[in-house]
């Protein structure tokens, strides 16, 4: 059976770009809209995090899995070089999507 899901690692952020989260999802557009209008409680809804800057896509989650992991475990800094390989200008992605 072949598996035509496809997974994202994201990273989003506040209106003023202070705060970073790192997220996976095999729904971008939806699990993004759920950030935005505060649907679940937690980390993201607290620090008002609703801007998609990066994201990759997998077709594997254990992939994306370890993936999220990696982004997670590194420092503000390498998840800033992340955004700007993608978005230098820190737009919200998810109109594009």
């Amino acid at each position: 059976m072949i598996n035509n899901k496809q997974y994202y690692v994201y990273l989003i952020c506040n209106k003023n770009n202070t705060t970073i989260y790192t997220g996976i999802t095999s729904v971008l557009k939806k699990r993004i809209w759920e950030h935005k209008n505060k649907t679940t409680k937690g980390f993201s809804s607290k620090y008002n995090l609703y801007k998609l800057l990066y994201y990759e896509i997998y077709q594997d989650p254990e992939n994306a899995i370890i993936r999220e992991k990696q982004i997670k475990s590194g420092s503000r800094e390498k998840k800033i070089e992340l955004i700007e390989s993608m978005n230098p200008k820190w737009i919200d992605l998810y109109d594009n999507l």
